[in-house]
This record gives structure tokens, sequence and C-alpha cells, in this order.
């Protein structure tokens, strides 16, 4: 049994940190689906409101995330700088159970701390790799990177879907109440781990932010991860944005249900990071990635179509969920795994700032269309624009060289 588990979690500081990471990454997450319920709920938001809320919590990784890169690198001390993150998203989070018992809450207030949250998960993002490289021998890099990946891909999925259980189970302002203990758990479990950290990089970090882009531009690889990446994450912020108001107001159903929906998208993520390496290795990483990538989208479309008795309803939202979370983990973590193997150790944190700033940083846009286009044109139409918009994406994928890609590539110069 014991030979079954990867040999970097044998290491205690590894798997402290990367349980501290994985509960972050979940704190993040289930913050993510209970504030809109509570706007939702408490304060009667619109779909514009909704649009709002979450442009408000991606903001912070267009605005900061090739900028908060650089700041880390030139600091050190990531370890200290993921502990502060997490202690003030606790004292972030804190406040809104706090307002909601004084009856002081307001969709201003959940504003700024959407805005807030967002920029400490940047932070706490960046400071990732940096540290990663520290507590990791070479020689496991890319298993390490796989189990990293694979936290923050299920987080992605199941952080919603256990917020809206939770939710069901205790009411939003006690469910932020956890998450909170969450964001401690998290900063305890990293002043555990013992690591000598990589030297600091002195401070010209507006060329080595343009040395990352341009590296990033040079690479065919690269560049159509990049772009299929940011296709999808704008699609799909605007698919998610307006999933919770179209489970709850235009299909009746509960908050339990709706997290319990979303919560089967944790299996699929579950069983999509267990099958990867054994789909990489068979097919190759480039078509593995490409499948994942008509997968995630693809099986959305039963959101839109759902109608009928709330058993059809939900059985189809199911096989939605967990079809899309499976395709999810596919390309994510055969993704990560390509630019881990391509990109240079100078470059990785800044790599990983770039990928935030671009893949990551339609979100806010993305929040914005689905908030406009529900106000103008119904939140079903555009949960269609974002499912169709998707697959259409990342058609350009079958003339990249990257479904050419089977084995793990070198690291380019």
């Amino acid at each position: 049994m014991a030979d079954r588990i990867p040999a970097v979690l044998r290491q205690k500081n590894f798997r402290n940190f990367w349980t501290a990471q994985t509960v972050s990454y979940m704190g993040d997450q289930v913050t993510s689906i209970v504030l809109p319920l509570i706007a939702v709920m408490a304060l009667d938001a619109s779909a514009a409101d909704m649009g709002m809320l979450v442009t408000l919590q991606q903001l912070p990784l267009l605005l900061f995330s090739l900028h908060a890169g650089a700041w880390v690198d030139r600091r050190g001390r990531r370890r200290a700088t993921m502990i502060a993150a997490n202690l003030a998203s606790a004292a972030a989070v804190a406040t809104v159970p706090l307002a909601y018992f004084t009856d002081a809450l307001t969709l201003l207030h959940l504003y700024v701390v959407s805005f807030v949250i967002g920029t400490l998960a940047v932070v706490f993002s960046v400071a990732v790799p940096g540290l990663f490289a520290s507590l990791v021998p070479r020689e496991q890099y890319l298993s390490a990177t796989s189990l990293s990946r694979a936290s923050y891909s299920f987080s992605f999925v199941a952080g919603p879907s256990v917020g809206g259980v939770i939710v069901q189970i205790l009411s939003a302002p006690f469910a932020l109440l956890l998450d909170v203990f969450s964001f401690l758990v998290a900063a305890v479990m990293l002043r555990t781990v013992s690591v000598e950290e990589t030297k600091k990089e002195e401070p010209e970090s507006q060329r080595g932010i343009r040395e990352a882009l341009r590296f990033l531009g040079r690479s065919a690889v690269l560049r159509a991860k990049i772009l299929s990446g940011t296709a999808l994450n704008f699609f799909y912020t605007v698919y998610s944005t307006l999933l919770i108001l179209f489970a709850a107001r235009d299909l009746g159903l509960s908050a339990g249900l709706v997290g319990a929906v979303i919560s089967v998208g944790a299996v699929g993520a579950l069983i999509g990071s267990a099958i990867t390496s054994k789909v990489s290795a068979r097919l190759g990483l480039g078509p593995t990635y490409l499948i994942g990538c008509l997968i995630f989208p693809a099986a959305l479309v039963l959101t839109p179509l759902a109608h009928g008795p709330q058993w059809i309803v939900v059985t189809m939202l199911v096989i939605g969920e967990f079809a899309s979370a499976l395709g999810l983990m596919l390309f994510d973590i055969s993704g990560a795994t390509l630019q881990q193997a391509i990109t240079p150790d100078r470059l990785r944190s800044r790599m990983q700032g770039a990928q935030m700033a671009i893949s990551y940083g339609v979100r806010p846009v993305g929040a914005l269309v689905a908030g406009g286009m529900g106000t103008l044109i119904g939140v079903r139409p555009t949960l269609w624009f974002a499912v169709v918009g998707g697959l259409l994406s990342v058609l350009f994928l079958f003339w990249s060289p990257l479904r050419r890609v089977h084995d793990l590539p070198d690291e380019a110069e």
C-alpha cells in the first residue's frame, strides 16, 4: 500500500506544504460560492450584481499577477508571504458574518471583501512556485507538480460544491466562519514547513517580466496552451457566474441541492486526476490536453438544456458537472506538466504570474459579460453563449504543434 503513495508525499515538509496549499485553495473556492449565495439570499442580488461581485474577485488576477510575481521574487521569504496572505484572508472573510449578524451587511461590503480576497489569492499563488522549487528534489519535480496542480484544479471544482452543502447545513454566515478556520489551518501548516529558500532575485523586475513574456511568445506549444486556457477561462467564467442564479431561480433548486449537484464535479475531478497519467502515457501529453479541452466545455451543454421534472434537471446537471470536471483535470494537469517541463528554472515564478495575468485575467471580463448579457438577453441564452463559445474557441488546437507532443519535452533555452 505504501508503494502506491508518491515518494514526494513521504517527505514531511512537502506533505505539509501541499496540505496547506490545498486547504488554502479550498478556502478561496468555498468563499467564491458562499459570497454569491449570501448576495442572492440575503441581499436579493440581481444578475448585474452577481457579475460585479465575481468581477471584483477576479480583477486582481488581471491587475496584479505579473507585478506580484516580480515582487515576491525580489522579496524572497515566500513561506512568510503565504502565511501572511492566509491570515489576512481569514480576517477579511470574518468581517462578513460579523456584519451579517449585526444587520450591517451590504453589497458594497461584499464587493470590497471579494476584491481583497482575490488580491491575497494572487499573492499566495505567485509565491507557490518558488517555495515549491526549494522543497522538491529535481528528480521528483514532475510528480510533485502533478499533485500541486491537481489540488488547485480539484479545489476549483470541489470548493464551490462543498460551500453549497455547508450553506445548506449551517447557513451561509456560519459557512464563512468555517472558511475562516480553513485559512488559519493553512497558515499553521505552513509554519511547520522547514525550508531553506532559494536566493531572492535582484530588483530588475521589469526586465524579468519582459523576459518571461518574450519566452512565452517564442514557444509555439506554450502559446497554444495559454491561448486555449484563456478562451476556456473566459467562457467558463461567463457560465459559472450565472450558474447559481440559474439553478436557484430558473430551475428552482435549493442551495443544498445546488451544492450536491456541483459536488459531483469533485468526483469527476478525482477520477480525472487519477487517470491523467495513464491517458497521457497511452495517447501522449498533447492529445490528452486536447481531449480535455474539448470535454470540459462540451459536457456543460446539459445545463442550458435542462428542463422538465426536477429529477431530470438534476440528472442532466450531475452528468454535465461530472464529465466537465473530468475534462478539466485532463487538460489542466497535462498542460501544467508541459509548462513545467519546457520553462527554464529562472523563469518559473514569472511564468506563473504571466499565465495568471493572461489566462485568469480574462475572468473579470467574463464576469462583466455574464452580468450584462444575463440582464439583456436572459440567463439561459447567456449560458448557451458560454458553452458554445468555449467549445468553438479550442478548435484551433487541432492545427497547433501542441497536439503532436507525445513525450515530456526538454527544457527550452
